[in-house]
């Protein structure tokens, strides 16, 4: 069974390489005989229960497997288990760009805006902004923080979106930040600036307190160039950059070839003594012992079993079941339970010791590998990683998407048919270690394209321009 990949000798199912009668490419075929209430078992864990008795060589999936999740709080136990990190590459410097608080591999001006209703006026500042400097531009991009929310929020909404605006701002890819507001929204400018300490990278504008926004605007985003266009790369040790991973559109294949080798290049960058940060709460659900078991002491390992607790209730305080997700997507690509897409999913996280947790509106601090939490959903996910902190964001995909973050997000195909047909999207291909490439090489490679997009290669979602944001909402709208 050469179509065959078996990822553990623990294992019950096999992933098929290639199409085999009416099972397409990415799905399961049974190993052996799986009786009706037996564990079905992938990367040596149980990803579900049979409903039906499944015979040697029969597809698997929706119509004999079921997850095996349920929405109680679960109680666990602390045992440590780690592998070593591999050695500290070679190469682990770059050309980056230092600043007072760290460094950035984009020299970028944002433009934030304190509520959606004044995002056109932000984006005309910018459109007149690059028009102006067309022929001269000294910064990497100019990118207004486009988002439809900022009034009419109480709580924890308002909370959110004040602080996750304030720190992509902070995130050390921004030259210079100028934030503008209208002047009655909820999310008013005096909160930001009791938290953003006047600078010379960062300007401040209220639309109702000048006669023409636009015209100010561009003053004062000329006095945010003035400095930032000054900045030049020098050499960085990627002990000071931050790296997100993030899954999307997963298939059968993203923890055998994506995940696993973000994983692999993760593990790199940590013996680097870079940082590394995880999002997707939901998806490590079935999955979270594999994280636990790398809890770098007791604290994290209970701080990551309420962190699951949290989102499990969170869940069942909407009526949600926890086990809603994979996606109609993930389970066309081969994915049938949550449990099984959980399983790929950790597999970006690699082997190394989970430092810290994160809450959404933390920034990471703690060099290794840290978890935030995050719902699944990718440009929230990947709004999250941007406003830790993350410089870049390697991003798998089995199903494909345009999707770009604030940062430059680094999409990594698993299976080679998509990388193909969605050449456009993708910056790299891990779906040729199915068919010949050693996941040795794949990894050096990948490893040196990450480092060249932090040396400025432009990834796929920044030659479109495609930069975006999203704030989780959970209150009322007034």
């Amino acid at each position: 069974m050469t179509d065959l990949i078996i990822l553990s000798p623990k294992d019950n199912v096999g992933v098929l390489k290639r199409a085999r009668g009416d099972v397409p490419m990415g799905h399961k075929i049974a190993l052996r005989a799986i009786k009706k209430g037996e564990p079905v078992i992938k990367y040596g864990y149980p990803i579900g229960v049979a409903t039906m008795d499944i015979a040697e060589g029969d597809f698997v999936h929706t119509h004999n497997l079921a997850s095996a999740l349920t929405a109680d709080a679960l109680t666990y136990t602390y045992d440590k288990r780690l592998t070593p990190l591999p050695p500290m590459p070679a190469r682990n410097t770059v050309m980056a760009y230092k600043r007072a608080v760290g460094a950035g591999v984009r020299n970028e001006l944002y433009i934030v805006p304190t509520v959606g209703c004044i995002v056109n006026s932000a984006e005309t500042i910018c459109r007149i902004f690059k028009e102006r400097h067309a022929n001269d531009m000294k910064v990497d991009d100019v990118v207004v923080l486009t988002h439809r929310v900022g009034c009419s929020e109480l709580g924890d909404d308002y909370e959110r979106t004040k602080n996750i605006l304030i720190n992509l701002s902070k995130n050390t890819n921004v030259g210079g930040a100028l934030f503008l507001g209208l002047g009655c929204e909820e999310n008013q400018m005096d909160g930001i600036r009791a938290i953003v300490p006047d600078g010379e990278r960062v300007r401040f504008l209220v639309a109702q307190e000048v006669e023409d926004e636009v015209e100010e605007g561009l003053r004062l985003l000329e006095e945010l160039y003035a400095v930032a266009s000054k900045d030049v790369r020098e050499p960085v040790p990627l002990s000071e950059l931050t790296f997100g991973v993030k899954c999307g559109g997963s298939d059968g294949f993203s923890g055998i070839t994506a995940n696993y080798l973000i994983g692999r290049v993760a593990d790199l960058l940590e013996s680097c003594g870079a940082t590394v940060v995880l999002a997707e709460t939901p998806e490590v659900f079935g999955a979270e012992i594999t994280l636990m078991e790398r809890a770098k002491d007791r604290k994290v390992f209970e701080d990551i079993a309420a962190l699951v607790n949290k989102w499990k209730d969170f869940y069942g305080s909407h009526g949600v079941n926890v086990y809603e997700n994979p996606s109609p997507g993930n389970k066309k690509g081969g994915i049938t339970t949550l449990e099984e897409k959980s399983l790929g999913c950790v597999q970006k996280s690699g082997k190394g010791e989970v430092k810290s947790v994160l809450s959404e509106l933390q920034r990471a601090t703690e060099h290794g590998l840290n978890v935030i939490e995050s719902p699944g959903n990718d440009i929230i996910a990947c709004t999250t990683l941007a406003a830790a902190g993350c410089n870049v964001i390697m991003f798998s995909t089995g199903r494909g998407t345009p999707l770009g973050s604030v940062v430059p997000t680094m999409k990594i195909a698993t299976n080679t048919p998509m990388a193909e047909k969605k050449h456009s999207w993708i910056d790299f291909n891990a779906g040729e270690t199915l068919y010949g490439k050693s996941m040795d090489d794949a990894t050096i490679e990948m490893y040196n394209y990450l480092l060249d997009v932090c040396e400025g290669k432009a990834t796929s979602n920044e030659t479109r321009g495609d930069k975006q944001i999203a704030i989780m909402k959970t209150g009322v709208t007034l």
